[in-house]
């Protein structure tokens, strides 16, 4: 039986593994233009950015995975015969992907949707068991199984912010919410 080229194998993965650093990187941006600014929005909706300690803590597993994912193909190069540049660029794009998972987020909320993570989720997609205090807001989607919590990092200001339209939107008070706080001003 032939064995694969070990050249054309290290193509294979480095087309794959670009492909999903590209796509992270696109959702960033596209979050960028999305959410141009912070703070409240016309519509009583609100957006914010979350902290570099909120993504360590967020993407930490996804972090220590990646950094397996570096350190083994250098076992495994040699006996597979691929050549160690392949394997460096390799480690080269996950690291371009950790640095895309540590950077801050913008996310922003309204009345219909959520953009977290550049997708757009609908409000009866997601369900809300409440917030207590903390370090983080944690919605959970809605059919996902184990992958259902969905966590929204923030400054403890921005987190009450979130808290409070959430629970409007859970409510059904959304219109009295946005009057009240147009009283406020």
């Amino acid at each position: 039986m032939m064995t694969p080229d070990p050249s054309q194998v290290a193509a294979a993965v480095l087309l794959f593994t670009s492909a999903i650093v590209l796509v992270d990187a696109y959702k960033l941006l596209k979050v960028q233009r999305e959410v141009p600014t912070l703070g409240r929005l016309a519509n009583g909706g609100f957006a914010w950015e979350s902290e570099l300690g909120h993504e360590v803590v967020r993407n930490l597993t996804q972090l220590l995975a990646l950094t397996v994912m570096m350190v083994t193909p250098w076992f495994l190069a040699e006996r597979s015969g691929t050549d160690w540049t392949w394997v460096a660029v390799f480690d080269g794009l996950l690291v371009i992907h950790c640095i895309t998972l540590l950077l801050p987020k913008r996310y922003a909320l309204t009345r219909d949707r959520l953009w977290a993570d550049g997708i757009r989720y609908d409000w009866n997609n997601l369900a809300w068991k409440g917030w207590k205090g903390g370090s983080r807001v944690v919605l959970f989607r809605k059919g996902w199984w184990i992958f259902a919590p969905l966590p929204l990092g923030g400054s403890p200001e921005d987190l009450i912010q979130i808290a409070a339209r959430i629970d409007a939107i859970d409510e059904g008070c959304w219109d009295d919410f946005v009057a009240s706080l147009d009283s406020e001003e």
